[in-house]
């Protein structure tokens, strides 16, 4: 994301947006949801840009999902939704249309509602493999050419590959504690990236110079790191797709070992302009 402008104070010095009548709605949808960052920079963004629209959180679990996005379609002050953990996949099926990141990935992280007659039409993207290459970016991070290691091969996982081998990674090692989806992966990288070596690997990374959590790990204080960091070279860079907290246990132990660390927030930040976008608020 760029700079921002004297119009686009940090959220700490916005004021929070009017709610009217004419406000578009948006929910965020998540189980557990007290992790969110995103309503937070979404919601300043919306006010320094002076669009009426507001992100709010939802606490959906898995069973009640279906039901509460059929309703929040027929809606007509809601303007989409923002899909993250644990609904990116299952929000495949409940789409009337999919962009080609989300049908490529086979996850999707934000609905648009278009139409409200007798409901409205879902049309489904991904946005967090361009939005975590974007972010990498506005930190001057490079794409092309990098050994990546990536834990994950759920929704988000899934997306940063495919954004990580179209942007021209040279290779990407995929961890994950079930090691079919990490083969699976695999083997969608290889098809549709040739050029790419991608393999299967472990929770010891070592020869990577960008490892990448994708996981859920680092949500709760108490969690496992999602892989090792002791064997990373020391030109290696630790991102994060986790923003709970700015400094996740897998970044503390990355800073112990004088690793660049990338914050999950860049990620997040990165994908606003796209959301607005998508979403059609102007």
């Amino acid at each position: 994301m760029s700079q921002a402008t004297a119009g686009e104070r940090s959220a700490q010095e916005i004021v929070c947006p009017v709610i009217n009548g004419h406000t578009r709605v948006i929910g965020i949808l998540a189980d557990p949801i007290g992790h969110v960052r995103t309503p937070q920079a979404f919601n300043a963004l919306m006010a320094a840009r002076e669009i009426n629209a507001v992100l709010v959180p939802l606490h959906v679990t898995p069973v009640d999902v279906r039901s509460v996005v059929t309703a929040l379609s027929k809606v007509k002050s809601m303007a989409g939704l923002i899909i993250t953990i644990p609904h990116k996949e299952s929000m495949l099926s409940f789409c009337d249309e999919l962009t080609d990141a989300a049908r490529q990935v086979g996850a999707v992280n934000i609905v648009r509602f278009e139409g409200a007659e007798a409901g409205a039409r879902l049309i489904g993207s991904n946005l967090d493999g361009e939005g975590f290459v974007a972010g990498l970016r506005a930190q001057g991070h490079e794409i092309s050419g990098r050994r990546v290691y990536l834990a994950g091969a759920g929704g988000a996982g899934k997306a940063i590959a495919h954004a990580l081998a179209a942007h021209g990674a040279g290779a990407i090692g995929v961890y994950n504690r079930t090691p079919e989806r990490a083969e699976h992966l695999v083997g969608e990288l290889r098809r549709l990236y040739p050029q790419l070596d991608a393999h299967v690997t472990t929770a010891h990374p070592v020869n990577y110079t960008l490892a990448v959590n994708s996981t859920s790990l680092g949500l709760n204080p108490d969690d496992a790191l999602p892989f090792s960091v002791d064997a990373l070279p020391t030109e290696a860079i630790v991102a994060e797709a986790v923003m709970k907290v700015e400094l996740s246990p897998l970044l503390a132990a990355a800073q112990k070992r004088g690793l660049v660390g990338h914050f999950g927030r860049h990620m997040m930040q990165a994908q606003l302009e796209y959301m607005k976008q998508f979403l059609g608020l102007r």
